[in-house]
């Protein structure tokens, strides 16, 4: 169980601390897209995925195999047939800290490069979020929040701040139970500082 003093920390059981040539796999938004999909809705094949996300099934195969080599997924043997082979992802959640991984200059390109990644997957992500509002129920509707805020802090501000919400949403992670009418809730947190281009 992570340690509740820690909530930034992966669970060794469950979780998955990024290396540098696991960072490079995740490297590619669409790469983090599938993995994302996996661990939300569980296990799928290469030709639901490329349906759902309209791509060419060889291009998702393709890419689901990159994932398997890096071992964040595997083959799901009991769901598979000779057509059809099923994916499932095998962590719970991935880790990257980045002042790890400032060392040294291919490491730190490696860090920036899978950031970048995961902005473009969660841009995308919310994209295709904004067609499923119209059809939220209204508890749903009422509950949900899309939000920006504008504040100024210094990095160790927002090191604090982050650690403080990291560890309320670990709180409702941890549960032992889920609560009569609870479904699975998407939490996305980004917080950058507002760069002029």
């Amino acid at each position: 169980m992570t340690d509740p003093t820690a909530p930034l920390s992966p669970d060794p059981d469950r979780d998955i601390s990024l290396d540098a040539a696991t960072l490079r796999v995740l490297a590619h938004p669409l790469r983090l897209t599938l993995l994302g999909r996996l661990r939300q809705y569980g296990p799928s094949t290469a030709r639901q995925l490329a349906r759902l996300y309209d791509l060419d099934p060889g291009a998702a195969s393709y890419h689901l195999r990159r994932l398997a080599a890096g071992g964040l997924i595997e083959e799901d043997a009991e769901r598979g047939n000779r057509r059809d082979r099923w994916w499932r992802a095998v962590h719970r959640q991935s880790f990257h800290d980045p002042a790890d991984h400032a060392h040294a200059a291919s490491d730190d390109a490696d860090s920036r490069a899978y950031t970048q990644a995961v902005v473009l997957a969660y841009g995308e992500q919310l994209r295709r979020v904004a067609s499923t509002v119209p059809l939220l129920s209204d508890d749903w509707h009422a509950a949900a929040i899309f939000a920006d805020y504008t504040v100024e802090l210094t990095p160790a501000e927002l090191d604090a701040m982050k650690a403080e919400i990291v560890a309320t949403v670990a709180k409702y992670r941890n549960r032992q139970a889920s609560s009569p009418g609870s479904e699975r809730v998407s939490v996305q947190l980004q917080a950058f500082p507002l760069v002029e281009e």
